[in-house]
């Protein structure tokens, strides 16, 4: 498998002409790997990685939440002194669907001058929204610098410091700074006509270092996409809200659903039921692309970076890595092993039950209730229920209908003969909607 992902990364550095190319993958079932294509290009070299700082800024703005600082519905206004569109919410700017125009008041990319805090703020008053609250997805720097501007005065710092401290220590992901270290590689224009390749200018975005400041490596960028796609026990943000941010809120493109966009993160469907979660990310002479593969193998996660900011084809490049890695090498398989029986309660809804005139099938699997349409294809993941504090109702914690009840009903000797999920009535045998069986030739 080594030998195939390195001949990727080599044909991709050539074929798009990419001065430095580092790529890296990580699996919790296998060592790190990491490779770099092009002149003097090391693994340990770090890059800018633009827009991926994003995802961190979300993290940050998710932990403020689940530690009671500030709701996602609240307007922006509640957490930041603004004299305009303070009543933006912070969950539609996280979603960029906030209707707030890309970039600060100014041509800071024509000046490369970013602004202070203090005038992005002022400069509010100056700018447009220019799609009204939820119409669609817009993507905003603006937005997610403002965010980050919100998280330092609720953590009571500045984003960096909030950023180290929360989740860059925590994680151990020692070389990824807002500062260019000294192992940073060196971002090119390359010549559209010749092999030239011609220096771009540093840059630093103050104000608007939260939507995309950061330096890091492939290793240290794998690492941060294997946690976004499977975080498990760890101490910066809870499996279930790491979830929260996956869904998606909207696609990037109304005709083309290429791409949908949660809470911070994109999801970039990949076919047979996987969608790889991360971000792109460009800054002068530099791209990155950093997602992860939720699901098996767990904990998997690639980060590509490159220092070309013209290279678009690089930003394929994980999404092939992760399939190559998947298809060469897949998970190892877990046998199986018996396990306890169905507590004695839920043992009568266990087995085939009709709803609505299809057939589900009932099962208890690792300690809890499931359910599944027996006609689901086997990548479909299932109902999972879970108990309430009253007897025969259960909570539908995960899969279809996720949130409704489910309702057992009992004959007088304690069978389970009928079922009510999400009010739909499900029988033993087919009925139409009055109750009459479906094989009942009258």
């Amino acid at each position: 498998m080594t030998a195939r992902l390195e001949r990727m990364v080599a044909e991709t550095q050539a074929r798009a002409r990419i001065p430095a190319l580092s790529a890296a993958l990580h699996r919790a079932d296998r060592p790190m790997w990491k490779h770099a294509a092009g002149v003097g290009a090391t693994p340990e070299a770090a890059f800018r990685i633009g827009s991926v700082t994003k995802t961190f800024t979300a993290v940050l703005v998710m932990q403020c939440r689940d530690d009671g600082l500030l709701d996602l519905d609240d307007p922006i206004g509640r957490h930041l002194e603004v004299p305009r569109h303070g009543e933006i919410t912070v969950r539609r700017l996280l979603s960029h669907t906030a209707g707030l125009q890309r970039e600060p008041f100014g041509d800071v990319w024509d000046s490369l001058v970013a602004p202070s805090a203090e005038t992005l703020v002022a400069d509010l008053d100056r700018i447009e929204r220019v799609l009204p609250p939820a119409r669609r997805y817009h993507y905003s720097n603006l937005a997610v610098s403002l965010l980050g501007l919100a998280v330092g005065r609720l953590r009571g710092g500045a984003w960096a410091e909030v950023l180290a401290d929360r989740i860059l220590t925590r994680l151990g992901l020692a070389d990824t700074s807002p500062d260019r270290p000294a192992t940073a590689a060196t971002g090119y224009l390359v010549d559209a006509y010749s092999d030239h390749a011609r220096v771009e200018p540093p840059t630093d975005f103050g104000a608007v270092g939260p939507a995309g400041q950061l330096w890091s490596t492939a290793a240290d960028m794998a690492r941060w996409a294997a946690f976004l796609a499977d975080p498990g026990d760890n101490p910066v943000l809870s499996a279930s809200t790491v979830e929260e941010m996956r869904w998606p809120l909207t696609t990037t493109q109304e005709a083309h659903w290429a791409a949908g966009f949660g809470l911070g993160l994109l999801l970039v469907p990949q076919g047979d039921r996987v969608a790889h979660v991360g971000h792109d990310g460009a800054m002068p002479g530099f791209l990155a692309a950093v997602y992860g593969r939720p699901g098996t193998p767990k904990a998997m996660g690639c980060a590509v970076l490159g220092s070309s900011g013209t290279a678009v084809e690089m930003l394929e490049l994980p999404h092939r890595l992760i399939a190559a890695s998947v298809e060469d090498d897949p998970a190892d398989v877990e046998p199986w092993a018996p396990g306890p029986a169905a507590p004695p309660e839920f043992r009568g809804a266990l087995g085939r039950w009709w709803g609505e005139g299809f057939e589900y099938v009932f099962s208890w699997h690792d300690g809890a209730l499931r359910a599944r349409g027996a006609g689901d294809p086997p990548g479909l993941a299932p109902a999972v229920f879970a108990p309430t504090d009253q007897p025969d109702v259960l909570r539908t914690a995960s899969g279809r209908e996720a949130g409704e009840l489910l309702r057992l009903t009992r004959d007088g000797a304690g069978a389970v003969v009928r079922m009510h999920w999400a009010t739909y009535r499900f029988t033993r045998v087919q009925e139409t909607f009055d109750g009459v069986p479906a094989s009942d030739p009258g």
